[in-house]
């Protein structure tokens, strides 16, 4: 069976979108791993990479996607929005029905982010596979947005969780 991937892009000023995603990383990885210590099968990997990276052929590659940014003004990130734009149109009709989610790091709401990132994929026909996670960092002032921020264990628990659920439907088929 060929090995199928998720992969996680994101994009962070702070920190906090970074954290969030390197925590799905490693609930796939720890998934991947579970997986392979009680079979023979090597049929999942994960990639983590930074939006500045990805391009269209990561995605081309891969079965699932995590998309991870912060909000920014109401809206993705600029390198997050930058990184889809470049791979908009390469990839349309190219990706239909592959699985996704999202977390966004929000100061205080994450929704015009995650509807523009929505609107966006919508184009490609991917699939949502959880809910969109919006974890409020209640940033706001001008000194606590621009911080380096620390995410709560709670929100990176259900991160790691999220990475080992999408590993795991992807292993078995579901994704």
């Amino acid at each position: 069976m060929p090995k199928r991937t998720l992969l996680i892009v994101w994009h962070s000023r702070t920190g906090a979108a970074q954290a969030l995603a390197e925590a799905v990383a490693a609930g796939a990885a720890e998934a991947i791993a579970s997986e392979r210590s009680s079979s023979s099968s090597e049929a999942v990997a994960v990639r983590l990479l930074a939006a500045d990276r990805a391009d269209a052929a990561d995605l081309l590659d891969a079965a699932g996607f995590v998309f991870a940014a912060p909000e920014n003004l109401g809206t993705l990130s600029g390198a997050m929005k930058e990184f889809l734009d470049r791979c908009y149109y390469p990839l349309l009709g190219r990706i239909e029905g592959r699985s996704y989610a999202s977390v966004i790091a929000a100061g205080s709401a994450g929704q015009g982010a995650q509807a523009q990132l929505d609107r966006i994929v919508t184009g490609w026909r991917l699939r949502r596979i959880a809910p969109p996670m919006i974890v409020n960092l209640d940033a706001q002032t001008p000194e606590r947005i621009a911080a380096r921020k620390t995410v709560p264990p709670g929100d990176l628990a259900q991160c790691h969780e999220l990475g080992q659920a999408f590993a795991t439907g992807l292993d078995l088929g579901l994704f």
